[in-house]
């Protein structure tokens, strides 16, 4: 998995070089977020949907910074409750009690893992060659395991399965979505999102109530009661709260939709390339890659823009503090 992030990343390297011309955002004011910030020692080197790996094998989660550190070569995939979920370049996968931070399982895969879950000893996950499966802790093997399509290239923001109750839904990296029960899998749905050939993986999965809200880096989908719609657009980021969703496009946009992907409101920062961005305590959050953290009101019409610094390596985002470059921004200390 790690090369294919890798070889995405000097694509995009190369692409960069190539234009003479980039043109940035440059907001006309901005003020500092000095009161909001506070240092830590660690640098982000890998990043999922779920967490960060730091330097020293140590991880970011929801839960904050990790006393636990992972053996070198690992990194962090999610986390639940009790566990946190690691694995490395060969295939492995370790199972970590988060109370001991004792490994108490070590699974083999023919691939590294892109992305799993783990909720009442069950491990839904997804490998490098598009397999996915399920792997129960309890019976101590793959309860099932299948394979999509391959897939030669993959966004780094692989989202994770989702268990809802006994539903799994698998995001694979073709651009699909694989819903099954787990007490029949041979039964399954499967749900399209796009067809484009790289860089095509489901890379934001969420539930909304009862809608699952899922987005490849060029489709956003909604899928519910009402029906499934859909959205084309360069997606940098998907963000959801309290029923709505938020969109950061490539172009600059922030724009907010309902569960039916009819449009709320809308707002553009000409040339703002967003390296990530959340919606927190009814504001929403969206950093620009030059260091410009802008802060908007549910309505996006009132913003307030933040000098943070230009973004050197790999931002996260947990529980209302954004990790970047060795420093945690308080997001609810900024206003708009």
């Amino acid at each position: 998995m790690r090369l294919f992030i890798l070889t995405s990343a000097v694509a995009a390297s190369m692409l960069f070089l190539g234009c003479s011309s980039k043109k940035y955002f440059e907001p006309k004011q901005a003020f500092s977020a000095e009161k909001a910030l506070q240092h830590y020692d660690g640098v982000i080197v890998d990043i999922s949907r779920d967490g960060a790996t730091l330097a020293d094998g140590r991880f970011i989660d929801k839960h904050g910074i990790s006393k636990i550190k992972l053996q070198e070569g690992y990194y962090f995939l999610s986390e639940s409750g009790r566990y946190v979920l690691a694995g490395n370049d060969q295939g492995m996968l370790k199972v970590i009690d988060r109370k001991s931070g004792k490994v108490i399982k070590e699974i083999s895969f023919d691939m590294p893992v892109v992305s799993a879950s783990i909720k009442n000893g069950l491990i839904a996950y997804i490998l490098n060659s598009n397999a996915f499966g399920v792997y129960s802790l309890a019976q101590n093997k793959k309860v099932t395991e299948n394979r999509s399509e391959r897939t030669f290239a993959i966004d780094a923001r692989a989202a994770s399965p989702l268990f809802i109750d006994t539903l799994v839904v698998m995001p694979v990296l073709d651009g699909k979505l694989i819903i099954f029960d787990v007490n029949e899998p041979e039964l399954y749905k499967v749900v399209y999102l796009s067809s484009d050939k790289v860089f095509n993986n489901i890379v934001y999965l969420t539930r909304s109530g009862d809608t699952l809200v899922a987005a490849t880096p060029k489709k956003l989908l909604t899928l519910g009661t009402e029906g499934e719609f859909t959205k084309r657009a360069n997606i940098a980021e998907i963000a959801v709260s309290q029923g709505d969703i938020y969109l950061f496009s490539k172009e600059g946009e922030i724009v907010k939709f309902d569960t039916l992907l009819s449009e709320k409101a809308k707002q553009k920062f000409k040339f703002a390339q967003y390296s990530a961005a959340t919606v927190y305590h009814n504001k929403v959050y969206a950093l620009d890659k030059q260091g410009s953290l802008i802060v908007l009101d549910p309505s996006l019409k009132h913003y307030k823009i933040y000098d943070v610094g230009e973004v050197e390596s790999p931002v996260f985002i947990a529980d209302g503090k954004l990790y970047k470059d060795g420093v945690i921004i308080q997001l609810d200390q900024l206003g708009y």
